[in-house]
C-alpha cells in the first residue's frame, strides 16, 4: 500500500499497565491499562512505579499510526465527552507479563473492530492533552466533509408488471394463486 505521506503521520506511544492484587483466588492478578506516554522510547515491561503491591510498568512502545482516510473515526472520538486512546492487547499466556500490546489506536471504530472478534482486549485510556492537539490539528489538515447525496428514484412502474406469476409461455385458465391441494380436489 502506497501512503501519501501528507495525509499519514506516526508517533511512538508508550502503554503503561497497572498490575494490582486480584479479589478472588482463582483471578490472583488483575490487570488494566493505565496511560499512555506520547513520543516514549522503547521498553519491554519495564517497572515505574510501585504503591504497596500495585505497580505500574511501562510495558511496550508501539507506533499511533493516522491515515487521511480515516479522518471522520478520529474526530468521532475526540469529540466524545472523554477523547480517549483505545490500547489492543492479547493474551501472552502465564507468566509475570500475561498481556501483549498489539496495537494503540485513537480510533473508536478500528477499536471496534477489534472488540468484534473477542481474541483481544482492548481498554479505553483517556486521551493526554498532547495527543489531543496532535489529532486535532491532522483532523484540521485532512477532513473533508463528506456531502450527503439523497438517492432519486427512477419513474418507472413496477405494479404493472407481475414477475414471477408462472410461466407466461403456458396458458391457464385456472387462478395461478391457488394452492395444489386445492387443484386436487377441484379435479376428483
Amino acid at each position: 500500500m502506497i501512503h501519501n505521506p501528507k495525509m499519514y503521520r506516526t508517533m511512538p506511544v508508550g502503554v503503561v499497565m497497572r498490575k494490582t492484587p486480584g479479589v478472588t483466588r482463582w483471578v490472583p492478578w488483575h490487570w488494566v491499562a493505565a496511560g499512555v506516554l506520547p513520543g516514549a522510547g522503547p521498553a519491554d515491561w519495564k517497572e515505574l512505579r510501585r504503591e504497596g503491591e500495585a505497580v505500574e510498568y511501562h510495558a511496550a512502545t508501539v507506533t499511533l499510526e493516522l491515515h487521511g482516510a480515516d479522518t471522520e473515526a478520529y474526530l468521532h472520538g475526540l469529540q466524545a465527552q472523554v477523547p480517549s486512546v483505545y490500547v489492543v492487547l492479547r493474551e501472552a499466556g502465564e507468566g509475570e507479563c500475561p498481556l501483549e500490546v498489539v496495537l494503540v489506536t485513537v480510533s473508536p471504530y478500528e477499536a471496534q473492530d477489534y472488540t468484534d472478534s473477542g481474541e483481544e482486549l482492548v481498554e479505553k485510556v483517556p486521551m493526554p492533552a498532547g495527543l489531543i492537539g496532535w489529532v486535532s490539528e491532522f483532523v484540521e489538515a485532512f477532513h473533508e466533509e463528506e456531502v450527503f447525496v439523497k438517492r432519486k428514484r427512477d419513474k418507472k412502474r413496477t405494479d404493472l408488471v407481475e414477475d414471477g406469476v408462472g410461466d407466461p409461455r403456458i396458458s391457464q385458465t385456472s387462478d395461478v394463486y391457488a394452492s395444489p391441494a386445492l387443484k386436487r380436489r377441484r379435479l376428483h
